[in-house]
């Protein structure tokens, strides 16, 4: 799993509120996995952990942190990690620091999109397109192709396909390496986005009826449906604390 996104993460001043709004839309159950000093729920699909929640403290609002989901990465070693990272151009967010399953830290790349580290012990990733779970991580890059070299040197990232989407030039997706599958993709964001940012993409089966759930609960869908290269169909939306996030599915008719 090494080099691999295994786990996404959201924050929020309501997480009651998420609770009912993603549970709406992808269908999530919720179990307490909270620790002293530390409220959390583990999202569930089905009897498998797909994602989690935990609140954004005030004072930490205060300083600048914005509601949102975090994608974290598999490595061996989190504090080489950071110290490579910081040798690239990169920043620290969140120092390395050990919990209870293992250690992380929060970085953020030269162009200040940021993501998580993680070694430890973290649900086995289900496979692209199991529904409820995250199928796809997207960066919107200032400059994704001088933004890929600091990943590749950090995770072991190969270029995978590169697509041509007219406009806004190239969508180039990435693997893990070794020939792994494509996980992601990045693209140079239009002016119209204010920083760079990582994309999170979960699976929710019919695209349409997605994109009705979102609406139904409170959410707001920023973009599509569409359909995008290899058949599948994905949109962009907000929830109701301001959060962007995708879904992918399938369109039937």
């Amino acid at each position: 799993m090494i080099g691999r996104f295994i786990w996404h993460e959201l924050m929020v001043p309501d997480p009651a509120a998420a609770e009912i709004f993603y549970g709406a839309v992808l269908g999530w159950d919720r179990q307490d996995a909270s620790i002293p000093g530390q409220p959390y729920t583990l999202f569930t699909a089905g009897d498998r952990p797909a994602a989690g929640l935990f609140p954004l403290p005030e004072e930490v609002r205060a300083r600048g942190a914005r509601p949102g989901w975090i994608g974290h990465v598999a490595v061996e070693d989190v504090d080489a990690v950071v110290a490579e990272a910081l040798r690239l151009g990169g920043q620290v967010h969140v120092p390395p620091r050990s919990i209870p399953i293992g250690r992380f830290a929060v970085i953020g790349d030269p162009q200040g999109a940021v993501l998580a580290v993680f070694a430890g012990t973290l649900p086995e990733p289900q496979p692209m397109g199991t529904p409820g779970h995250a199928g796809w991580n997207e960066l919107a890059a200032a400059d994704w192709q001088a933004a890929f070299p600091f990943y590749a040197a950090l995770f072991g990232w190969e270029r995978a396909e590169a697509v041509d989407i007219g406009p806004m030039g190239i969508y180039q997706t990435f693997g893990p390496g070794a020939g792994g599958a494509a996980m992601g993709g990045m693209y140079t964001k239009p002016p119209a986005l204010p920083q760079p940012f990582w994309l999170y993409y979960f699976a929710a089966g019919d695209i349409d009826a997605a994109a009705g759930r979102v609406a139904a609960a409170g959410g707001q869908v920023l973009n599509g449906p569409m359909q995008v290269p290899g058949g599948a169909w994905i949109l962009q939306a907000l929830d109701p604390q301001g959060v962007i996030f995708a879904l992918l599915g399938s369109r039937t008719a």
